[in-house]
């Protein structure tokens, strides 16, 4: 199984609008560093046996999709409705020209309800197969729920967003955590015995609704898997102060990182 991490940024991106010269404001990020651009966080789950699992569609999706060589996505699931998280849903009309379907769009019962209020035309009968507005089928689940998605065996399980709820995934031995700042005991005891888990880290500081580098490392001493790799990173994370100062199994994300799992 391959994991791509589509992009890795908060919901301003790195770097955020502004900036003295209107090119952007890169914080504590080293604007040489390709590896700092961060566009908005999603990841594309793939193989074997098995189809493609797009993980939520950001504004960033276009882009995100021509860079990193995707030819088609099978369904799409979704951890919340934030912006962030959700507003590249128009982008799915290609995908459903190249699908030849609508695609399946699993997600809670009030993120289904928010996405159909601002894209009802997305939840009406298809145009295939011209498709000339995007064409979703509703898959509700609750978080803790266990199903197929693409052909993969996927594990959900709750979050704490402090202003909402999240999903997070598991598939045997990799999981994923973005848009949390605390996790449930059920949750966090799903997550033993992880060899990879790619998580949402927003800056150093501690954040009202975003995790902080010191409690993922606190998670990371409690869950003890093999590899963490931080995603949803905000302009106080540069990559190479991170890559000099996290401990041994633990790494920034970047956008377009491949992560390859057995």
């Amino acid at each position: 199984m391959t994991v791509t991490l589509l992009g890795c940024g908060g919901s301003a991106g790195v770097p955020q609008i502004g900036g003295e010269d209107g090119k952007g404001w890169w914080g504590a990020c080293n604007s040489a560093d390709p590896r700092n651009r961060r566009t908005r966080s999603s990841i594309l789950i793939e193989g074997p046996g098995a189809g493609r699992l797009l993980v939520d569609t950001g504004p960033d999706l276009r882009s995100q999709l021509l860079a990193c060589g995707v030819p088609a996505i099978d369904a799409v699931l979704y951890t919340h409705d934030h912006a962030d998280h959700v507003m590249g849903l128009d982008e799915i009309r290609i995908l459903n020209r190249l699908a030849g379907r609508p695609l399946e769009a699993f997600g809670t019962e009030r993120t289904l309800a928010i996405l159909k209020q601002r894209f009802d035309y997305a939840f009406l009968p298809s145009t295939g197969p011209v498709f000339f507005r995007p064409a979703v089928e509703p898959a509700r689940l609750r978080a803790g729920d266990a199903l197929e998605m693409a052909g993969h065996q996927v594990q959900t399980f709750l979050q704490d967003h402090a202003v909402m709820d999240t999903l997070g995934l598991r598939i045997g031995d990799f999981a994923y955590s973005t848009d949390l700042v605390r996790l449930p005991e059920r949750s966090l005891a799903l997550l033993h015995g992880l060899d990879t888990w790619v998580v949402g880290c927003f800056q150093r500081r501690p954040h009202t609704v975003h995790a902080n580098l010191a409690q993922v490392l606190e998670w990371v001493q409690i869950l003890r898997p093999r590899r963490t790799v931080l995603t949803h990173m905000g302009p106080d994370l540069d990559y190479g102060w991170l890559i000099a100062n996290l401990p041994h199994g633990v790494e920034p994300g970047h956008d377009g990182m491949v992560l390859t799992l057995a």
